[in-house]
């Protein structure tokens, strides 16, 4: 795409009635082609096309009239003249392949006309030449354009193959050809259908409607017609329609269409609810915060569509090679044709058949889907499944790693501290009582640690707003000082509580402070200048699934785990050993975090780095691929990452590198195959045993296979 095009200048079109990859590709040089307008995009595997420039959906129609597409301009992907269009589409399935099935009623006519008149008569060739030319009129007008052009896809192919066929009068066999090429052509259709329904699927998730409250009045209308600021209503069990907060209600959403996390999430007033997910219990007020367009479910879609138009390396690969390749294949056809009768005394009947054969074999239908339908397949199931990636480049790189960063805050841990440990050492004081003085300092303190405190004390449902603190005093590096009752406590480090000689400070007392410090827990004591009281422990809480994904990544056979933190080195080594990542590397700022990264590409090729795409946007951009935790809320890690699990939820990545694998697989076996079976039936030619329906069932059933194979990625399971 030309960078220097604006943005401003760019629209965007929904088409409907591709056939093939190629026909995809002459519509886009066909736009190319139209007055005003300087570059056309197209995204084959999405069914849309990108204009810079001037032009109408008529002239678009027009320049795709060679395959009577439907073109129609997308407003945000949510246009109501585009859904209704999409709903007019359920053709009966008669009604649909009626040339199809009229040109087989012919041939069979044909056939029985061959039966009983003989092949010579004139009967038989004309219920043969209709069945021709009923099935096979489209492909004769876009095959016969391309030749005068000098453009070689397969419909040139064909066209050639069958006014061959006619003229060395092989009725039957090119009939039969015609109609086989149609059903392949409408299977590759369908199959290509199917795996962009996945993602079609994704746009219904969203209801279309909502209930507004507006000048008092509560109306239904269409999402397109709706404002920021909007209050809208949801009652239990139905879809939420906008992005927006609550104002008005308490409830637990099922955000699994986002996220793809099946357990529903408690959300209150002040919380954040997303489009297309399921309000499971009470009735809500939501204040819209976004357009339509900009919801997070629609940035998804957008995301997904945009990751098909992504070539992937395997799909540029085979889009080079047939460029070279369909031209070579016309070359042998000729000379197949040509040489035998000419130098070997070869009949000409023969040969040029033989060479026909030849031309339709070497349509190049399979291995130009192979790629394109596996990795539409994989993308739209990993979006179901909550991870969004954003191209096929990705989904091939992730297979191929050989190590994983992971960043410990927010990613292996939950990124929230939480208090451990409150061991009372003095049976003089009630814990309780000693727990609302030990909140009501640390509420005066603004400790990053004093939150986890609070958030105990109302758990436990302890006041200590009401408790009167006298000359309070922070002792910088050390902890913290106040009077409560006439007693003056301390709260901080063992160090302040050697500094006040406290009598009951003794070094078991210590020792037992350092095995808590040892396990990555901050651990703060509370005493008076005449006793010890207590110790509190406070820590980052590692997430429960975060060892099992480090096993599941080894038993995966990666090479090397790697945890990068900016935390010290004590806390690093309790959680890195715990979850059993295969290196730790703490104490880093955002700079070492990204030279880290650079050595580890340096040394293992292909490196992945899961951070929450915050403060890692650095290091997410230098991996080879940059994967975000939790898109639901946050817009960086969206937009900075190459794949973003939606559900915050690390079990989604073994999966991911699952199904990036399999699709490797997939295209490379479809590649393999579709190759493959080419020239099994192209070395028929030799014994001269190559008919013109085995070659274009073993181009048919090529196709069929291969785009079935590519199917099986939409069913990969977590």
């Amino acid at each position: 795409m030309s960078e220097s095009l604006p943005k401003e200048t760019m629209s965007t079109y929904r088409v409907q009635g591709f056939s093939c990859a190629s026909c995809a590709q002459t519509f886009e040089d066909n736009v190319k082609a139209l007055e005003g307008v300087q570059e056309a995009k197209v995204n084959f595997g999405a069914s849309k096309i990108s204009v810079y420039g001037e032009a109408t959906t008529e002239d678009l129609e027009k320049a795709g009239a060679f395959e009577n597409l439907k073109v129609t301009a997308e407003y945000g992907g949510k246009d109501p003249k585009s859904e209704e269009l999409d709903k007019e589409e359920k053709i009966p399935f008669y009604k649909k392949h009626s040339t199809l099935l009229y040109s087989t009623l012919f041939m069979a006519f044909g056939f029985l006309s061959m039966f009983v008149n003989g092949n010579e008569n004139i009967v038989t060739a004309l219920l043969f030449i209709t069945s021709m030319l009923v099935g096979g009129l489209s492909l004769f007008r876009v095959g016969l354009q391309n030749l005068i052009r000098f453009q070689f896809d397969m419909r040139t192919l064909m066209t050639v193959a069958v006014i061959g066929g006619v003229i060395i009068g092989e009725w039957a066999e090119v009939a039969i050809v015609v109609i086989l090429f149609a059903i392949s052509e409408a299977l590759e259709r369908f199959s290509m259908d199917r795996a962009r329904q996945s993602i079609h699927s994704l746009m219904d998730i969203a209801p279309k409607e909502a209930i507004v409250r507006r000048n008092g009045q509560e109306i239904t209308i269409h999402v397109n017609d709706i404002a920021i600021g909007d209050i809208m209503l949801v009652k239990p069990g139905q879809k939420i329609a906008m992005d927006g907060v609550i104002v008005n209600g308490y409830s637990s959403i099922n955000q699994a269409a986002i996220t793809g996390e099946s357990v529903p999430v408690e959300k209150a007033v002040d919380d954040e609810v997303f489009a297309g997910t399921l309000n499971e219990e009470g009735l809500l007020e939501v204040k819209i915060t976004k357009l339509v367009e900009d919801t997070t479910i629609s940035k998804i879609i957008h995301l997904v569509e945009e990751a098909q138009g992504e070539r992937a390396p395997s799909q540029a690969f085979v889009d080079k090679f047939a460029k070279y390749y369909t031209p070579s294949i016309m070359v042998i056809a000729a000379l197949v044709a040509i040489v035998p009768p000419l130098f070997f005394d070869g009949s000409w009947g023969n040969w040029v058949y033989l060479g026909l054969a030849t031309l339709v074999v070497g349509c190049p239908c399979a291995l130009v889907i192979s790629t394109p339908i596996s990795i539409v397949s994989a993308i739209g199931n990993a979006a179901k499944k909550g991870v969004l990636v954003k191209g096929g480049v990705y989904l091939e790189e992730i297979g191929g790693l050989k190590a994983i960063a992971f960043d410990k805050t927010g990613t292996l841990t939950k990124g929230v501290p939480v208090v451990t440990d409150f061991n009372l050492l003095n049976k003089q004081v009630e814990e309780k009582e000693l727990l609302s003085i030990i909140t009501a300092l640390e509420y005066r303190s603004q400790h990053p640690l004093a939150s986890a405190i609070m958030k105990k004390a109302e758990q436990e449902n302890i006041p200590y707003s009401d408790i009167s603190v006298t000359d309070f005093s922070s002792i910088t590096g050390r902890g913290i000082k106040g009077i409560v009752k006439g007693t003056t406590y301390y709260i901080g480090s063992p160090k302040l509580f050697k500094e006040l000689f406290v009598p009951d400070f003794i070094q078991d007392f210590e020792d037992k402070v350092k095995n808590l410090q040892n396990q990555g827990k901050t651990a703060m004591i509370i005493g008076t200048e005449e006793n010890i009281l207590a110790v509190i422990a406070v820590a980052d809480e590692v997430r429960e699934t975060s060892k099992h994904v480090i096993q599941k990544l080894h038993q995966l056979g990666l090479k090397k785990t790697i945890m990068l933190t900016g935390d010290n080195k004590g806390t690093a080594d309790a959680i890195g050993t715990h979850v059993g990542v295969s290196d730790i590397q703490a104490e880093l700022m955002p700079q070492d975090k990204l030279d880290y990264i650079k050595q580890l590409r340096a040394e293992y090729g292909n490196v992945a780095m899961v951070g929450d795409g915050v403060n890692d946007a650095p290091a997410l951009a230098a991996s080879s691929v940059g994967i975000a935790m939790g898109g639901a809320g946050t817009d960086t890690a969206l937009e900075t990452a190459d794949v973003a699990l939606m559900g915050d939820d690390l079990r989604k990545l073994p999966f991911t590198v699952k199904l990036s694998r399999k699709t490797l697989n997939i295209i490379k076996a479809n590649i393999t195959f579709a190759i493959a079976i080419k020239i099994v039936a192209l070395l028929l030619v030799i014994p001269g045993w190559l008919t013109l329906w085995i070659a274009i069932l073993s181009d048919m059933g090529a196709t069929l296979l291969v785009a079935l194979n590519g199917l099986r990625l939409m069913r990969v399971k977590e």
